[in-house]
């Protein structure tokens, strides 16, 4: 299975607004994978502690989103170490990287480059990962994020990095998982009916095709539906065409009023 955890004061506090969850999606669903879960949590050491030991009991494959900085509020790197029962240090490759990225930006800056200058020094923490960590190359600016048993994979807060992280670990790191898990949905609209009619026709369905799941989306205000539900099942493989079969039977026994189906 494959999780989430989205770090930050600033997504809980709507100062900014969560981009991770609905491009990880789409990142999973390119390989044939689905997200399982997903945890938010705000700069609290305590409660990302204890979000990463869950990850790290869960046997899940982890992705977690920001924290990973040198600032006061970046708390993750230290988090995780003590997670896994580990001391943070530097890692050798990630302070090669970071004093190559430290030196181009004085090149470009028009300096000289001191590598024992107090700037350099704060760059280099970003460095610092738990004993075990490998590292996650960054394509942006080559400061990178780490890894820690294999499966649970530290990326930076800010898309333009984070994004193309994950997709390199899904694709150096997870390559088995690839189309292992490809979920397929199918459903249609039901016009003016309500839910609790249509929930004996869903338990029939969920009991007589499992693992398949019915879901049941409803709207009252739809610009072109207008109120309906939007009625369907998912799952893998070809039991989820038995199954949306099955539930147009039913719907049509039951005189429903069915307007278009859709796959996804």
């Amino acid at each position: 299975m494959v999780g989430l955890i989205i770090i930050g004061d600033e997504i809980l506090s709507g100062r900014r607004q969560d981009k991770h969850l609905v491009k990880a999606i789409e990142l999973l669903n390119e390989r044939g994978m689905a997200l399982q879960w997903v945890r938010y949590v705000g700069d609290d050491p305590e409660r990302i502690t204890a979000d990463i030991r869950h990850a790290v009991d869960s046997g899940d494959v982890v992705f977690s989103f920001g924290g990973i900085g040198a600032t006061p509020d970046d708390h993750t790197r230290g988090c995780a170490a003590r997670a896994v029962g580990q001391e943070l240090r530097l890692h050798p490759e990630a302070r090669e990287l970071i004093l190559a990225r430290s030196r181009e930006v004085a090149e470009q800056e028009g300096r000289g480059f001191d590598p024992e200058s107090p700037d350099t020094q704060r760059r280099l923490q970003m460095g610092f990962f738990p004993e075990d960590a490998e590292i996650i190359p960054n394509p942006y600016n080559r400061i990178p994020g780490f890894s820690l048993l294999g499966r649970i994979h530290f990326v930076p807060g800010f898309p333009v990095m984070a994004w193309p992280m994950m997709a390199w670990v899904l694709d150096e790191r997870h390559a088995e998982m690839h189309n292992q898990t490809r979920v397929c949905e199918r459903a249609v609209i039901v016009y003016g009916a309500m839910e609790a009619a249509l929930t004996p026709l869903m338990e029939r369905i969920e009991s007589g095709f499992a693992p398949v799941k019915v879901f049941s989306l409803p709207s009252v205000d739809h610009p072109v539906h207008g109120r309906h539900i939007e009625l369907g099942v998912k799952g893998v493989g070809d039991v989820v065409d038995k199954a949306f079969a099955s539930l147009l039977d039913g719907l049509n026994q039951h005189g429903a009023s069915l307007g278009p189906t859709s796959v996804r």
